[in-house]
């Protein structure tokens, strides 16, 4: 099981010292995150491979973002997020096909994004168009070899494996973000596995608490310094038979975001040789 972080790409500018870092803090793979469209091009998947064989780094997974507004609370997130709200949704599908596209040059098969706040009512009409949709997106990353994987958070367990029977495609996956089921107040993210734990194929290790209030999310916290179990959920992902990637996540800037990211890497290592036996 390989321990590595998040990098971000908007174009080739820095993206080798990105590397050379995440080389010299003992990491060998990442998810690249990237809210560029205009930066998804050919001579640029071309330079980013050249780059990670060099750097010895593997890509987990592309994490895909769209064009829009987009605002991370209760109220304003309901209207803006992902493929939820109808206006955005032909340019966001668009997206999230030519990010599947720019990914699959770089060898990635994991495409992840955020799909917003998915109806809790399977008879609200926007349930069953939001699902076309990502059946739209689906069968384009099919086409490629490819699975969309919805990042955990803004629905509860139930709604999204509710959403997987309703699309009904076989490349459909998770990425299980242990903080975002707290910080939106949807679940734990232990008990989930019990949900849709077969599922995941990817990780964000974060973590943090529970809302206070029902405008704003919770607040992210360093790992090990919020709610999340870190133990009892590495024994039930061993219990479920996974061993793919885990991607620290430490949304924060500056010079605090590396110490916090490293200070995860050992405390998460710990608890994986414990459980994993290696």
């Amino acid at each position: 099981m390989k321990i590595g972080t998040c990098v971000s790409f908007s174009s080739m500018e820095g993206m080798e010292e990105k590397l050379i870092v995440l080389r010299e803090n003992r990491f060998d793979s990442c998810q690249l995150i990237s809210w560029s469209p205009e930066a998804w091009t050919d001579e640029n998947a071309a330079a980013l491979k050249t780059l990670f064989e060099k750097h010895g780094i593997s890509i987990s997974a592309f994490w895909c973002g769209w064009e829009g507004p987009c605002e991370w609370n209760f109220y304003t997130g309901q209207l803006t997020l992902g493929l939820v709200p109808p206006e955005y949704r032909a340019i966001r599908i668009k997206n999230l096909c030519d990010g599947a596209d720019f990914a699959l040059k770089l060898g990635v098969t994991d495409v992840v994004t955020h799909m917003g706040f998915i109806p809790e009512n399977p008879y609200d009409s926007n349930f069953g168009s939001f699902c076309v949709a990502v059946r739209q997106v689906a069968m384009h990353l099919k086409n490629n070899g490819q699975y969309l994987l919805f990042e955990t958070g803004q629905e509860t367990p139930v709604t999204l494996l509710r959403c997987f029977e309703t699309v009904g495609c076989d490349n459909l996956g998770i990425n299980l973000d242990t903080a975002n089921l707290i910080l939106y107040g949807k679940a734990n993210p232990v008990d989930a596995l019990d949900v849709f734990g077969k599922y995941v194929r990817n990780i964000h290790a974060k973590d943090g608490c529970y809302p206070t209030n029902g405008h704003n999310l919770g607040c992210e916290t360093p790992i090990g310094e919020g709610k999340v179990d870190f133990k009892r959920l590495f024994k039930k992902l061993y219990e479920l038979g996974y061993e793919s990637y885990v991607t620290i996540e430490r949304e924060i800037s500056g010079d605090q975001q590396l110490v916090d990211i490293l200070e995860s890497r050992d405390y998460l290592q710990k608890i994986i040789e414990e459980i994993y036996g290696k």
